[in-house]
């Protein structure tokens, strides 16, 4: 079995007021960035593909296939580095910006 292992970096934390000028949608209470990562936090994830502790659930939903991906030795085709991916969580109103690395 394969002792490959996926470092995650988070690469950006976006502030709603960057993505957009004015909220496509009314809140009720003001939205500020996201509280679970910020930048330059790193997390591992093993081959038995448990989220780490401290992710995010929801970000953990989204970025898990490219992760499963990399962790059994594929590659994006219209990547020129081998073993690296740029994803994003889903919140579209403050994402966040994470590069996957096999290890």
């Amino acid at each position: 079995m394969s002792d490959t292992k996926v470092k995650v970096t988070v690469l950006r934390v976006f502030d709603p007021k960057e993505v957009f000028e004015t909220s496509p949608v009314k809140r009720s209470s003001p939205m500020s960035p996201c509280e679970r990562h910020h930048e330059g936090q790193e997390f591992t994830v093993n081959l038995d593909m448990e989220m780490p502790e401290g992710f995010c659930h929801w970000s953990w939903a989204t970025i898990k296939s490219p992760v499963r991906m990399l962790m059994f030795g594929g590659d994006y085709p219209w990547s020129e580095e081998k073993g690296k991916a740029v994803v994003c969580c889903a919140d579209g109103l403050r994402p966040v910006v994470y590069m996957l690395e096999r290890i």
